[in-house]
């Protein structure tokens, strides 16, 4: 059975009025990341592997898969919980596209099984309102 077909995908998108090079930054930066999504040791290396810490105290185990420069980023993050409803692996994938007014970011979170429709539901609106810190964030950034 084809576990791919199983699953459920958070896919958020927003217009964003800044420039590709700046959201990029936002995504790729440790110092920026932690204002906008959480706490981590990110660096921008295939390969490498990280943790963000949540505000709840919640950690997630990620680890970089694709790096294309002001186009796409894309990393595992790997979310272990007691409880089999929240616990969560998946690929989060960036895509940045220039627009006239600035970018277009679309967020994908792939891996949500049926039945961790909570944790599907939160995703969506954990994402959105990351995305409003990371437009805040982008436009403070010189």
């Amino acid at each position: 059975m084809n576990t791919d077909t199983q699953t459920r995908s958070v896919v958020v998108e927003r217009e964003i009025a800044q420039p590709t090079a700046k959201i990029w930054r936002a995504l790729t930066q440790s110092h920026l990341i932690s204002e906008w999504l959480m706490s981590n040791d990110f660096d921008l290396k295939v390969g490498h592997k990280f943790k963000l810490r949540g505000e709840w105290g919640g950690v997630l185990d990620c680890e970089v898969l694709l790096i294309e420069p002001e186009r796409s980023l894309s990393y595992a993050w790997d979310h272990t919980n007691d409880n089999p409803l929240y616990a969560l692996k998946s690929v989060v994938t960036y895509t940045l596209t220039p627009t006239a007014s600035g970018t277009h970011l679309r967020v994908e979170q792939a891996g949500f099984r049926p039945e961790q429709k909570q944790a599907f539901g939160g995703a969506h609106a954990g994402w959105k309102q990351f995305l409003e810190k990371l437009e805040a964030t982008a436009a403070r950034d010189p």
